[in-house]
């Protein structure tokens, strides 16, 4: 009748740990606040966390602001579509050819086949294109999934951040502290 686990595919096996290690390291974290959200010392300015509702690109470009975007997306278990991008955008550095296949084959394993462990949101026609594209791996064999997924965060996530609690948090807080550092001057 039922065979247990054994009978389940290793894919999908995998992918359960996988989330059960996402959740249970989200879980360990349950006051997650991107007010935490730190690099080093440092904190963001208000300067700074007013220039990323300018644009997603400022958002990108600011360390601190591609943190507190990834952080955001962690906390809706969509990282996945951040770490596609900047894979595409490290895969685009590759300067040897002899190891441009087995990087285009390890990021179409991880983001883009059907089952993949961090498997992004893309339609079939694009996953079929990149999957032409890498029977001869090129710089830009990615290119149209990360401009769909780019899309997807520009138009859908980022305006989410924009409007979350967390980003609404970390604003004002940035504000109280410039109030009160210029009180004490």
């Amino acid at each position: 009748m039922c065979n247990g686990l054994s009978s389940l595919p290793t894919t999908y096996l995998k992918r359960v740990k996988d989330l059960k290690a996402r959740l249970a390291s989200f879980l360990q974290k349950p006051d997650w606040s991107l007010v935490r959200c730190k690099i080093g010392k440092t904190r963001p300015t208000l300067e700074e966390c007013m220039r990323w509702k300018e644009s997603f690109e400022k958002l990108l470009s600011n360390k601190h602001g591609l943190m507190a975007f990834t952080a955001f997306l962690m906390s809706e278990f969509s990282e996945e579509n951040i770490a596609f991008y900047f894979a595409c955008e490290d895969f685009r550095r590759t300067k040897s050819p002899a190891k441009l296949s087995a990087k285009a084959q390890r990021i179409y394993e991880e983001f883009i086949c059907t089952d993949a462990p961090r498997e992004v949101n893309i339609d079939h026609e694009t996953r079929d294109i990149t999957k032409a594209n890498l029977n001869n791996p090129s710089l830009s064999c990615f290119d149209m999934a990360q401009h769909r997924i780019y899309l997807l965060m520009a138009k859908d996530c980022y305006p989410r951040f924009l409007r979350s609690p967390a980003y609404k948090d970390l604003t004002s807080q940035v504000r109280a502290k410039c109030a009160s550092t210029s009180k004490k001057a």
